[in-house]
């Protein structure tokens, strides 16, 4: 289990990392996107 946490961060490093990061930071500030998710979770959740 170790060695996958050590490849995560390792690409999160990365300067590819860096990018989806970068992206998935801009998407989250989007109150729109916010929205999606917190329904997503909620279906998850089991909270219809």
């Amino acid at each position: 289990m170790a060695g996958i946490v050590a490849r995560i961060q390792s690409f999160l490093k990365s300067p590819q990392g860096r990018k989806y990061t970068q992206q998935a930071k801009r998407m989250a500030s989007d109150p729109r996107n916010r929205a999606k998710a917190q329904q997503m979770l909620s279906r998850f959740r089991g909270k219809r």
